[in-house]
């Protein structure tokens, strides 16, 4: 009788998942097809969702008309910047306090909590007014700072639960070996912090190929992201609902092929961050 209740279980568990699976990528099978067809088919009644006129016309148009390999260009530089710095201020920070004895500067990891949990929008104003001051509006690196600011306090965040988890008796090891506190950190608690690491660069990663509000206000015409880019399927005559399913598709594709390669050190690192905190 129980081996009986355990199989309904299991496969009510399997239908659940197979209906969440289908709730959610019904948005984007409907992205796809919806970049094959027609302007005036994309919002038939009833909906077209296998059966229509095959087109290749918008992938034409956003390869010849816009500026899809700048905006791309452009999100991967912003991503990158932001990344690299965040990891290079955010790992180590993560690391002091860790391991600090001083329970005021414990208490301060909380501090980067309570900054991620500011809303955006409250940031840019004065963020404007600091970037125009200091002559960076329009370029990379007032989106990589502001971007930093918010990405860095995640991953001082994370990587502070996950060096929690790294056993202190390996680095005292190579203390006592003669190794420095930085040498210690550097070829033995970094080594075993890879995978906290690569989950805290693919979420900043993700944040940063994703930014739109930060993005609007910052960039020049030369130097905006893919989401900008599908901004530009608007018009004040029509929305060219083809050309802005194939823009997300290029928006998606890269963050997408990045998530799956990195999926399993995310799980791992986010598994072995939030043991602790």
């Amino acid at each position: 009788m129980m081996q009986k209740r355990s199989k309904f279980e299991q496969g009510l568990l399997t239908v659940l998942t197979v209906m969440v699976v289908i709730f959610f990528m019904v948005p984007v099978f409907w992205l796809i097809t919806t970049s094959f067809k027609f302007g005036r088919e994309a919002f038939s009644i009833p909906p077209k969702w296998l059966f229509f006129d095959f087109t290749l016309r918008n992938y034409e148009d956003v390869l010849a008309t816009s500026k899809i390999g700048l905006y791309l260009t452009n999100s991967l530089i912003v991503s990158l910047g932001a990344t690299v710095l965040s990891l290079v201020l955010g790992v180590p920070a993560g690391y002091a306090i860790a391991r600090s004895g001083s329970r005021a500067l414990n208490m301060s990891a909380y501090f980067f909590l309570l900054l991620l949990m500011v809303p955006p929008v409250a940031m840019l104003i004065p963020f404007y007014l600091i970037m125009r001051d200091l002559h960076l509006l329009g370029s990379y690196a007032s989106l990589i700072i502001l971007d930093t600011v918010f990405d860095a306090a995640f991953v001082v965040w994370m990587m502070r639960s996950y060096f929690a988890d790294v056993p202190r008796e390996i680095e005292e090891a190579a203390l006592v070996d003669g190794a420095s506190r930085f040498v210690a950190f550097w070829r033995v608690a970094l080594p075993l912090s890879i995978p906290g690491i690569v989950a805290s660069a693919l979420y900043v990663i993700i944040f940063s190929w994703n930014d739109f509000l930060f993005a609007l206000m910052l960039t020049s015409p030369e130097t905006k992201t893919i989401p900008l880019g599908i901004l530009s399927s608007f018009s004040a005559v029509e929305i060219n609902w083809g050309k802005m399913a194939v823009m997300c598709i290029f928006a998606i594709v890269p963050a997408l092929f990045i998530s799956l390669f990195l999926n399993r050190y995310f799980i791992q690192g986010v598994t072995m961050g939030a043991t602790k905190g």
